[in-house]
């Protein structure tokens, strides 16, 4: 096992699909030229500066996850490349490759071992088989990687179904703290090795599931720089969410001190003014969140935090979900849930064509069919490279 919590953190602002084209021209100089400015002779052309340098970043290839669903909620499967119409920044774009379901995945599943969360931990040992079965597939590969104060790759790529769920059933429980920022900026930097597909060759998609509370303590990275990597590294990032304050009123029910006074299954947040805590308030506030604008939000200002709802947050950046289990769905629900999706959700990559411009990129999916609800990441933030 190797500690990558000793390592420094690393967050590119562009992927290694990324080329990057710098033009530049100066006008030539005169052979011994006398100090100060020359005036032009009489008659001459005044020779102008040259434009400034242009400095572009050409993303390689954008790969989004697109999920459909009809007005119950169930999955569609049956459309075709031809019923989708994808424009990246208002330009229709060509899609070069178009799967549903059938690439193999590259999977890091990122656990929260921190000792705030300590009694989940049993209920969370019992997770590795769905992991392999319902998440890999036959076909996918995994890593597991553990996280606290510290940040630690506890099980490298492999398809051996057993060396997952081995991994993930001897989890151990460690300091209180909770890096998760800078877990995610681990994972999305090892899921950015990974194959991707292209026009003319099959890869993987690369998907991270974290199974944490949504809190961070210590962490260097910032979730919007986070996100953007993610983006540019065409990750898809899935979150079963953890409650402390359920992994309280368990430990806490085994023992005959005092009961909480806060209803069972409420985030360690602080209510509303004038307003009792519960679950339904809760998921409430959260429901008056604009996900897609916060997510667009913070990959445009990364310098800034995330007051709640970050794993809300980084789902819909990335095209994905986060599944709370706080209320009414298991942890083993939730995973199942995600795989699920993941088998029955359509790939769409294109190059990006009509200007490469830095900034944001606005990615919009249609389906020519009525009454259908489609889901997939808001776009993706081109950044000029670090000098």
């Amino acid at each position: 096992m190797s500690r990558l919590g000793e390592n420094k953190v690393h967050i590119k602002h562009s992927a290694s699909a990324i080329l990057v084209f710098v033009a530049a021209c100066a006008a030539p100089l005169r052979a011994q030229s006398p100090p100060g400015p020359m005036a032009p002779r009489p008659g001459e052309t005044v020779q102008q500066s040259p434009p400034a340098a242009q400095l572009k970043l050409r993303v390689a290839l954008v790969n989004t996850p697109v999920t459909v669903r009809d007005a119950k909620g169930n999955m569609i499967n049956n459309l075709d490349a031809a019923d989708f119409r994808v424009t990246d920044n208002g330009v229709e774009q060509k899609i070069s490759h178009f799967d549903m379901g059938g690439e193999p995945v590259s999977l890091v599943v990122l656990i929260e071992t921190s000792s705030r969360i300590e009694p989940l931990l049993p209920e969370m040992r019992k997770t590795g088989i769905l992991f392999t079965q319902t998440v890999m597939a036959s076909d996918g590969e995994a890593a597991v990687v553990g996280f606290n104060d510290a940040v630690d790759k506890l099980q490298d790529f492999t398809k051996n179904a057993d060396a997952i769920e081995k991994t993930v059933g001897t989890l151990q429980s460690g300091t209180d703290g909770a890096r998760l920022y800078d877990a995610m900026a681990i994972a999305v930097e090892i899921l950015s090795g990974r194959p991707q597909p292209s026009a003319d060759k099959p890869g993987r998609r690369r998907v991270l599931v974290v199974v944490s509370d949504s809190v961070d303590s210590g962490s260097q990275a910032k979730l919007g720089d986070v996100l953007r990597h993610a983006q540019l590294a065409n990750v898809t990032i899935y979150s079963v969410g953890l409650s402390a304050t359920r992994a309280q009123l368990q430990s806490k029910s085994k023992n005959s001190g005092p009961r909480p006074s806060a209803p069972p299954g409420t985030f360690p947040l602080p209510p509303q003014p004038g307003v009792i805590q519960t679950p339904t308030t809760e998921a409430q506030r959260a429901g008056n969140i604009d996900l897609m604008a916060a997510a667009v939000w913070i990959v445009q200002h990364v310098n800034e935090r995330v007051a709640g709802n970050a794993m809300d947050v980084a789902a819909a950046a990335t095209g994905g979900m986060n599944l709370s289990t706080y209320k009414d769905r298991s942890i083993e629900n939730a995973i199942d849930e995600i795989g699920g999706e993941l088998h029955s959700q359509y790939s769409i990559s294109y190059t990006p064509t009509g200007g490469n411009d830095l900034g944001y990129h606005e990615i919009k999916v249609q389906v020519n069919r009525k009454g259908l609800h489609v889901r997939t990441r808001p776009g993706y933030y081109v950044a000029p490279p670090e000098s």
